[in-house]
């Protein structure tokens, strides 16, 4: 008999992390090389490279017949479900998961050879679309287990055994998650509490903690776990990525999760107690799962775009539909001026998701360019106009956007879900990242030129010494790469003759492109090693990116249908048009709210509501959330499983 080792940290107690631990946790975790090239970081940087994403990478033939035909069935079927009863019964029911088993929708991007249909993330994302459109609780259980779940990081970093025995059952319909998140422990690694220790024999791991809001983990039979293996025989441990049998004694759910959007969720809270889990089932070395992580995330983010994407094409459809039909003061609502803008705005944006989802689909697949920053920036911009676009439906549709399906049903009218959407919706501006995340993350990468360049002067820990030598060296680089955004060979936009009338976008993009450069270089030298902490200033250098981002894509891909289909494509043409007309304009603010802002007015006020300054303003309500529990909860040490349970969930 065996002895297992202790852990020296309480599990499920948040670790205590200064900040600086905290980013050095991060930054270890980050893919610091670019071994590829990427059209958004030269976007970043001044240099607008077309060729990266026109013409476009296409996929491969037979992709294309067996990608088209799983389509064609997957189409037929999700057409014979019910959307609402998902909505009502607050589950998915399961015979249409066996359904979806059948057709193989957990095994779309698993190799045939384990089983799986093999087929691309183009593909991926518009089975994503239709299965969406029945719910979108549908959608987020699949993406869940095929994006980030345990098919996605033991296709790329599991051993010839793991592959063996996890993605044949992955791909015939065994739901899997993947458990990240704590109660105390959400966008900050470092402070991470669940901890896996190697037992003396260094046969398995003792995994202990609590993970929250684990999407599937209340149906799952297979999880990828997050946890910190203790140092150990001269080891750093440090945050591993286990598989882990979701019918191991030890685990428990505690909770099924209840939100505002996405009835049809298995979202819980998820126990581990001295779980036992073979060294076999570690993915990768002991120290790199967030790693990991962080690598599944680049291209399971474009699981959010493909969604929205779904969910905008829907509210197009009935925002024409229903404002062609209601007639207010003599003429159709979509014929008034105020009706017509949010038509405009709906559709032309519908027209720039899908093509921002398709053309960083399409460069995820060729894999010949790093897709990093354009899988996080399609995230980011997806989640938020798609955001924008629900709202307006709601707004188009007046009380009746306001009233649920099934109570319109009630009265005689068509069920038309849009307070729905509206709520489904919400959680993309969080899921995977938030947006705030989402603008620092990207950030990081869009400036990662700069921060190299001035060393020690973008440091806050750095001596004098040590910023001086830093100066010399950053005025090298400088005087060789700002001149060159300014004046000289360059500075003229191309002029795209190819693309007819959208070429005048496509030159305001590489214009736009030059200057965002030289404010990012103007902020690095006013703030130094602070730009990290002026998270307006580079919330807003991202969004510009973002936006030109969209506009480059959907050039890219109008031309890429006017050649495919000169009717489609003369369409498309004039989407495009103007959709480059209404971001210029959201470009031209954000580059004004650069230099001209309420940033520092806005913290200053923060801090003092913060520190209580302000109370009185909150005088005259009652709040029904108090007494209710704690804001965070905890697992107290040497308290019982079922001790917290009857505390906190039951």
């Amino acid at each position: 008999m065996t002895t297992d080792r202790v852990a020296t940290e309480q599990p499920g107690t948040a670790r205590n992390a200064s900040e600086r631990e905290a980013r050095e946790v991060a930054e270890a975790a980050r893919q610091t090389e670019w071994t590829r090239p990427s059209f958004a970081k030269k976007l970043y940087l001044g240099d607008f490279d077309l060729s990266l994403i026109y013409p476009q990478p296409r996929p491969a033939a037979d992709d294309t017949a067996r990608g088209e035909e799983f389509l064609a069935r997957l189409k037929a079927y999700c057409e014979t479900l019910d959307g609402l009863r998902i909505e009502r019964e607050d589950r998915i029911p399961d015979e249409y998961l066996r359904g979806f088993a059948e057709l193989g929708v957990f095994g779309i991007k698993i190799p045939t050879k384990y089983g799986g249909l093999g087929l691309p993330m183009l593909y991926y994302g518009q089975a994503l679309m239709l299965v969406a459109s029945v719910h979108p609780s549908v959608s987020a259980l699949v993406s869940a287990h095929q994006s980030i779940g345990v098919p996605e990081p033991v296709k790329m970093f599991g051993t010839d055994d793991q592959k063996e025995r996890f993605l044949p059952r992955c791909a015939a319909g065994a739901v899997t998650a993947f458990l990240l998140t704590e109660p105390d422990v959400g966008s900050d690694p470092a402070r991470m509490a669940s901890t896996a220790t190697l037992t003396e024999d260094g046969t398995a791991y003792l995994l202990d903690g609590v993970k929250l809001w684990t999407t599937n983990g209340v149906i799952a039979e297979l999880v990828v776990v997050m946890a910190r293996v203790p140092e150990h025989d001269g080891e750093p441990g440090g945050i591993s990525a286990f598989v882990v049998e979701a019918d191991t004694p030890g685990i428990t759910v505690e909770n099924r999760n209840s939100f505002m959007g996405l009835r049809g969720i298995e979202n819980g809270v998820t126990r581990f107690h001295q779980v036992r889990v073979p060294v076999e089932n570690r993915l990768g070395r002991e120290g790199h799962g967030l790693r990991i992580a962080l690598t599944t995330l680049n291209t399971g983010r474009l699981s959010l775009p493909a969604i929205c994407t779904a969910a905008a094409k829907w509210c197009l459809k009935i925002a024409r539909e229903w404002s062609a039909e209601r007639v207010q003061w003599g003429r159709p609502v979509g014929r008034h001026a105020a009706v017509a803008e949010k038509i405009s705005f709906i559709a032309a944006t519908t027209f720039a998701l899908e093509a921002v989802f398709d053309l960083s689909a399409r460069l995820a697949d060729a894999g010949s360019k790093d897709i990093r920053i354009e899988a996080a920036l399609a995230k980011l911009w997806a989640s938020e106009m798609a955001w924008q676009i629900a709202d307006e439906l709601v707004q188009i549709r007046g009380g009746r956007g306001y009233e649920t399906a099934d109570s319109a049903a009630a009265r005689g009218e068509r069920a038309v879900p849009a307070e729905q959407i509206l709520r489904d919706l919400r959680i993309n501006r969080i899921f995977e990242g938030s947006t705030e995340i989402m603008h620092l993350l990207i950030a990081r990468e869009a400036v990662d030129a700069h921060l190299s360049a001035a060393g020690d002067l973008a440091s806050a820990d750095a001596g004098l010494q040590a910023k001086a030598r830093a100066a010399v060296n950053a005025s090298g680089f400088y005087a060789k790469w700002l001149p060159q955004l300014a004046v000289g060979k360059g500075t003229v936009p191309r002029s795209y003759g190819e693309f007819g009338p959208l070429a005048k976008h496509l030159r305001y993009v590489e214009r736009s492109s030059r200057k965002l450069a030289r404010q990012t270089f103007y902020g690095m030298g006013r703030w130094q090693a602070k730009l990290e902490y002026r998270q307006g200033f580079l919330a807003r250098i991202v969004d510009i990116g973002a936006e030109l981002f969209a506009m480059a894509a959907s050039c890219s891909r109008a031309a890429m249908l006017r050649a495919d289909d000169p009717v489609r494509g003369e369409s498309a043409y004039e989407l495009a048009e103007v959709f480059c007309e209404q971001a210029r304009l959201r470009v031209d603010h954000l580059f004004e709210q650069l230099w001209s802002n309420t940033d520092d007015s806005d913290r200053q006020l923060a801090q003092q509501v913060l520190d209580g300054s302000h109370t009185w303003l909150e005088a005259g309500i009652v709040d029904p959330s108090e007494g209710t529990g704690p804001w965070i909860a905890q697992w107290q040490p040497g308290e019982s499983a079922a001790d917290d349970v009857s505390r906190r969930y039951r």
